[in-house]
């Protein structure tokens, strides 16, 4: 669901409510039915509602709402307005019919297009500007923020260092992902990168005063050639961008470059370094006409050819950015063909001077870079503020752009007539298509073939002679003769009851028997009589009538499926000629193949952005999403890029003329001819600021290393002194007891002790929570000495090992109910379904059966000790006691895992779901890198997942209560909820790419958006204003969470029943739920 459905969904009652206060207040009317009525004949349009009202028996023709779109227009000339559309909303001021109250709504309307018409703002772009003016110039002041960021360098450089020659990505310093995006679309055409590197200041700057341009563009020219040259050689894996954004945060402040909207941030870009190269070139060519490498690379000229008021002319223009309109088209090309045709142009094809007006545009020099301008937003008259256009438009990875050249002109008229004509043919085609596949003439219509099929299936039934209702006994119950009759009463029982008629309907056992409804069941009357048709049949009919009825039926079905085969297969080719109207090769002679895709995620009001970059070198699309870049694909492209899922659609895109390989070639030496990669492109004072700051970044590692080391050896040291000072305390207590004499047979040398059990092995005392592994070793050996009697202690421990591992393997095999998981009870159940190595599990057996807590008898101690020196007489090149520790360490991480998940979903049930997000969100991430190991290391991963979901839905659900209610401290606890708990969340769940989770993602981010529209206090505005971008600007990138909590000990037993106890609980959700 779209946040614009949701908002509606929400709050269209209040609006409406509003809409009437404001009715009410201009018109004077008090008839709240005759409000309702003109709203809803308006549309919600307050304008035409109050036309609605005070004009007598007159009707106001609903106009289309157009949405129109206008760049900024600069002080050069270079760059112009195009594809503009007449305003169609303006009220006529000159008629004499108005009365004073609709001129006035009138000339407030003409006021406000006048002041877009002068400033070339738009209540939109002031919307958007607020929101992206804030975030840029927020990197200084976010420090007084007191929540978390969601961008945090990790304090580990190695988990900032380049990977190889991967591409380098770019810091967000403050809700600048819209800059990263231009930025890396721009870097990766080579051409541009190279002539950005190897730019040099005029020489005249250096002696003659700075004039306003020069004092702002310079210094971004320089810094951007810094951030390039980062990009290039840099040993980090994303570089910061900090003082080129702070140069354009300076200049959006200025009057004269205020921003209007973030698609016009690449226009003002680009003419910020075409006048930087424009200096450059008229210092560089005296005499000559200058050329600009910025306008050669991104400018290109058209022709408008049209007829204004009867006079035809033509004019040749330049552009930059070709802006286009989404809403009303399916794909690039119809976007295109509209934007390329303006007003009514019959009159420029005929030979009459007509009094209509329109244009056509037909380009005459296309740029190598050709950047297309997507529209997707509009302003909304109803809600009163900007929304954007979510609608799919689709686009192709290679664009053919022959039709739209003026040498192609009288080409592209024909073959545009040509499919006028087809599309007319088309519609009528489909108009009697749908005659055929909706037939009837009531609201429900099936088609026609079905029809005659259904009238032929109910004259060839078999026939009934009677009535549908003749032959049903209403005393018995429904299901025929499934239902049982009562037997009837004895001549003696009718005799001694009182008539029915005499009585009333209730007033005796018999008559409540007979009025008795039977209650019907489904489940055990199913079965219908067997002297029922199992459809209705005609009652009447003669082998004659039934014969002429089939030909007939037969024959008209045959028809119609004729005709329905012919009017398909004409569709189909009409609309494969259409397609293939521009496939001849003298039409895919200019071919762009798509360079970068710049896709943002939200509202009007606030979003994210990043890009989709094609490497021609890997033959691969990669995705660059602030510091994160990865490796893509053209169907994930697809999915962001087209619209219609979720919020994010494609508003740039970027073409380059495939005939054209020298913007995306790499660089050769002269000399060597070698390929110039890394370091090698960059001139010397690039070369050696790259060094500098790489300088430092090895600095930085070495600092790191060496304070790790630091805290190894005094972690070291500490563990040293710890175990000295425990080795005393020891000593201390056995000196002072008197210690039971033992003998040599019951005494192991000290070779013979084994390393350190795992704890969930160790065995203090037999009274401790531990007691049922001890009785389950117990019993194995008394199980053993029963069938072994007489045998040898080693003998018996053999036996009694088998014992054991039968009967954990049997519990390892067995197919249980979720709730009992043997893995939990016994350490060896989890090795086997594993598939642990077989000395793993024999030291993990002999460990159990070594212990101390055996010796409550001669034949356990004898036992105990046989166990002991097996595990003494071990080698250490038969087993590797790395992997031992290995395969131990896993257990007792899933054993920890497990505690989280139980502690988590505890807290869950009990609705604490602040406590129970930190222990799910580290049970999910635990148990995810334990099922990387194998399908039977953690435990289900979509269970964990749908509650730590669930988790952040239910939070972020409490926080926008909370900020409903309006009061500050709900409000700043609520806000405190999401920036400290759900925003640090949601990468999490989008670093999955899973639906569900990013459908909950979308929902919490729509949840927020939705107060956009709304009305609030200033200060509620301001905070809403200042989150948003927090939310709606999050990555997969993974930032440092909170340290996870300290768990207590459990025993096995109590881990194991609550762990039943809470499983038994989920598993009362239903399924599909989860």
């Amino acid at each position: 669901m779209t946040v614009e459905q949701n908002v509606l969904q929400q709050h269209s009652q209040k609006h409406q409510q509003t809409l009437l206060n404001q009715l009410r207040e201009v018109t004077g009317t008090t008839d709240i039915q005759l409000l309702q009525q003109a709203l809803q004949v308006s549309n919600g349009d307050l304008a035409d509602a109050v036309a609605f009202l005070t004009e007598k028996n007159a009707k106001v023709p609903q106009q289309e709402e157009t949405t129109y779109y206008q760049t900024s227009q600069v002080a050069s000339d270079r760059y112009i307005s195009v594809g503009s559309q007449a305003d169609t909303n303006v009220i006529d001021l000159t008629g004499d019919d108005k009365d004073d109250l609709q001129r006035a709504i009138a000339l407030s309307l003409e006021e406000s297009n006048r002041a877009f018409r002068e400033t070339g703002i738009t209540d939109e772009e002031q919307a958007i500007s607020r929101v992206l003016e804030a975030s840029i110039a927020e990197n200084k002041a976010s420090l007084k923020h007191t929540h978390t960021e969601v961008w945090s360098d990790s304090p580990n450089p190695h988990d900032r260092k380049r990977i190889d020659n991967c591409s380098v990505g770019l810091k967000n310093v403050g809700n600048t992902c819209w800059f990263s995006a231009v930025i890396q679309s721009l870097f990766h055409l080579l051409e541009f990168q190279r002539l950005v590197l190897n730019y040099s200041p005029p020489s005249r700057v250096l002696d003659l005063p700075r004039n306003q341009k020069e004092h702002r563009n310079l210094p971004f020219m320089q810094e951007l050639r810094n951030l390039f040259s980062l990009m290039v050689g840099s040993k980090r894996k994303y570089v910061d961008p900090s003082r080129a954004v702070e140069i354009l945060k300076e200049a959006f402040k200025s009057s004269e470059s205020q921003q209007q909207d973030v698609s016009e941030f690449t226009h003002k870009l680009l003419d910020w370094l075409e006048d930087a190269f424009q200096m450059k070139a008229e210092e560089d060519s005296v005499g000559k006409k200058p050329k600009n490498p910025m306008v050669e690379l991104f400018y290109g000229r058209f022709l408008a050819v049209g007829v204004l008021e009867g006079q035809k002319f033509e004019n040749t223009e330049m552009f930059g950015q070709y802006p286009l309109q989404v809403n009303g088209f399916k794909d690039l090309h119809e976007c295109l063909e509209a934007a390329m045709i303006e007003g009514e142009i019959e009159s420029l094809h005929s030979a009459e001077n007509s009094a209509r007006s329109g244009q056509e545009h037909w380009f005459t020099e296309l740029p190598p870079v050709l950047t297309f301008e997507l529209s997707r937003f509009e302003f909304n008259q109803a809600l009163g503020r900007p929304e954007k256009i979510h609608n799919k438009l689709e686009f192709s990875s290679m664009l053919y752009m022959d039709r739209y050249m003026d040498r192609n002109r009288e080409i592209t008229r024909i073959k545009r007539e040509e499919i006028r004509r087809l599309k007319e043919h088309l519609t009528l085609l489909q108009q009697r298509l749908e005659r055929y596949l909706s037939y009837g003439s009531g609201p429900k219509r099936f088609p026609l073939a079905d029809v005659l099929q259904y009238a032929m299936e109910f004259a060839s039934s078999k026939p009934v002679c009677t009535s549908p209702v003749e032959d049903i006994d209403t005393s018995a119950p429904p299901g025929g003769t499934t239902g049982q009759q009562l037997p009837p009463p004895s001549t003696a029982e009718q005799d001694s009851l009182p008539s029915v008629e005499s009585s009333g309907p209730a007033s005796t056992p018999t008559a409540a028997l007979q009025q008795r409804v039977p209650v019907h069941k489904p489940f055990t009357q199913s079965r219908l009589p067997p002297d029922l048709p199992m459809h209705p049949a005609p009652r009447h009919i003669t082998e004659e009538e039934l014969r002429v009825l089939e030909s007939c039926l037969h024959r008209w079905r045959s028809e119609v499926e004729n005709d329905t085969l012919d009017l398909q297969g004409s569709i189909t080719r009409i609309h494969r000629t259409i397609d293939l109207m521009y496939s001849d090769k003298s039409m895919m002679q200019v071919p762009y193949r798509l360079h970068a895709v710049l896709v943002h995620e939200g509202q009007a009001n606030a979003g994210h952005y990043w890009a989709y970059i094609y490497n021609p070198h890997q033959c691969c699309w990669m995705k660059y999403n602030d510091i994160s870049v990865t490796k893509s694909s053209w169907e994930e492209l697809v999915r962001d890029s087209f619209g219609g899922y979720r919020n994010a659609s494609a508003y740039c895109l970027m073409y380059i003329n495939d005939k054209k390989p020298f913007l995306i070639e790499e660089e050769f030496d002269k000399e060597t001819g070698q390929v110039l990669s890394g370091m090698d492109k960059l001139p010397p004072d690039l070369k050696q600021y790259v060094m500098e700051d790489n300088e430092l970044f090895d600095k930085e590692i070495e600092e790191w290393d060496a304070m790790q080391a630091r805290k190894a050896q005094q972690e070291k040291l500490a563990l040293a002194s710890a175990a000295a000072a425990l080795t005393a305390v020891s000593s201390t207590s056995m000196s002072s007891s008197s210690p039971q004499p033992m003998s040599i047979e019951s005494s192991p040398p000290d070779n013979a002790a084994p390393q350190q059990d795992p704890e969930y092995m160790e065995q203090p005392s037999p009274t401790n929570d531990f007691k049922h592994l001890q009785e389950d070793t117990e019993r194995a050996i008394c199980r053993a000495a029963a069938e072994q009697e007489g045998r040898s202690p080693e003998a018996l421990l053999n036996a009694a090992i088998k014992l054991e591992y039968a009967r954990l393997l049997r519990f390892a095999q067995e197919d249980t109910s979720p709730e009992n998981d043997y893995r939990l009870q016994h350490v060896i159940v989890y090795f086997i379904q594993n598939e642990a190595p077989k000395k793993i599990l024999e030291r993990t057996l002999l460990t159990q059966f070594a212990d101390r807590n055996l010796a409550f008898d001669e034949r356990c101690k004898s036992i105990m000790n046989v166990a002991r020196a097996k595990l003494g007489l071990i080698k250490p090149e038969e087993i590797n006691m790395d992997e031992y520790e290995m395969w131990h360490q896993d257990y007792r991480n899933f054993r920890e895992m497990t505690i989280f998940m139980v502690t988590g979903l505890e807290l869950f049930h009990k609705a604490n779901y602040v406590e129970a997000l930190i222990y799910l969100i580290y049970s999910y991430q635990y148990n995810k890198e334990l099922l990387l190991k194998g399908l039977y290391r953690g435990h289900s991963e979509k269970l964990l997942g749908y509650y730590r979901r669930e988790c952040l839905l239910k939070l972020n659900e409490q926080a926008a209560a909370m900020f409903e209610l309006g009061e500050e401290p709900e409000v700043t606890s609520g806000l405190s909820i999401m920036n400290e708990l759900v925003v640090p969340c949601i990468p999490l769940l989008l670093a999955n790419d899973m639906e569900k989770d990013l459908l909950a993602v979308e929902d919490m981010r729509n949840r927020w958006c939705s107060y956009l529209g709304q009305e609030m206090e200033s200060n509620l505005q301001e905070k809403l204003t200042d989150f948003l971008p927090r939310l709606l600007d999050c990555s997969t990138e993974i930032k440092s969470f909170h340290d996870p909590p300290k768990l207590p000990s459990y025993s096995t037993l109590e881990l194991c029943e609550r762990f039943s106890c809470i499983v038994a609980a989920i598993s009362r959700v239903p399924a599909e739920e989860r």
